[in-house]
């Protein structure tokens, strides 16, 4: 679930990179350093983990747009990966040819490995969500940033076979300069959202559809949740919302890597 404060009020705390520049060797140290201690070495985004494989650095800004182009749009889903509610989001993925981005909770990962390879045969991408979901993050240290950050990173690796996440989404949209600069140094594009459904709050299918029609003007990513309570309103409403956005000539795209 994301942090009760709108979707579009965080970005503000996306100021202040060239701080967070200077912090990137010192992030990096620390993921290598821990790395080392568990014998695991850092395998390159998107593909398997091989000993002693480059990692890219990416863009440290946060990503909105969709490589899909202007008609294109991002669903991302967030929480999980669920064992009642991620096989009924695939479900629907599959039946109307659309990838998402799935945002994975590290422990959620560590405990369904079997979902998270699913997620990865069916072509979607995986997205760091930090191991407790803690929407606070802003507010700890660098070094429990980093233990959020790269600990999951590591799980969700591990959990899929060794396939790397793509893409850091702070929990709440809590991101700070360092926690983007040390994403963005392991081949992790921070990730944000245009059109939060809050669907976290089960507010009606009908309402979070509306929230999409209402609001898919700020921008091409979406925000929903396979995870963190019942989810049957979400699924629902994306049941409704695939066909209806591929009917008004939107494309289904990934967020901007």
């Amino acid at each position: 679930m994301v942090r009760q404060d709108g979707g579009r009020s965080w970005y503000g705390k996306a100021v202040g990179a060239a701080l967070g520049v200077t912090m990137l060797a010192t992030g990096v140290s620390v993921w290598t350093a821990q790395a080392s201690a568990e014998g695991n070495s850092a395998p390159g985004a998107n593909a398997p983990a091989t000993p002693g494989s480059a990692v890219k650095p990416v863009a440290v800004t946060i990503a909105h747009a969709s490589d899909a182009g202007p008609r294109g749009v991002n669903l991302t889903i967030d929480d999980g990966p669920d064992p009642v509610w991620t096989p009924q989001v695939l479900d629907l993925l599959r039946e109307f040819g659309v990838k998402a981005t799935f945002c994975m909770v590290g422990k959620q990962a560590q405990a369904h490995p079997d979902l998270v390879k699913k997620v990865v045969a069916a072509g979607h991408r995986l997205c760091d969500h930090t191991v407790s979901h803690d929407t606070a993050m802003d507010k700890k240290s660098p070094t429990y940033q980093s233990q959020q950050m790269l600990d999951a990173e590591r799980m969700i690796t591990e959990a899929s076979g060794g396939v790397r996440p793509m893409y850091y989404r702070a929990p709440g949209g809590a991101f700070t300069p360092y926690s983007r600069t040390l994403a963005a140094g392991r081949g992790m594009r921070p990730l944000g959202w245009n059109v939060d459904t809050k669907d976290f709050e089960r507010p009606g299918t009908d309402a979070i559809v509306a929230t999409v029609e209402r609001e898919l003007h700020n921008g091409p990513t979406l925000l929903f949740h396979d995870a963190g309570g019942n989810r049957t309103q979400t699924v629902e409403a994306l049941r409704r919302l695939l066909p209806q956005l591929k009917k008004q000539g939107y494309s289904f795209g990934f967020p901007v890597h």
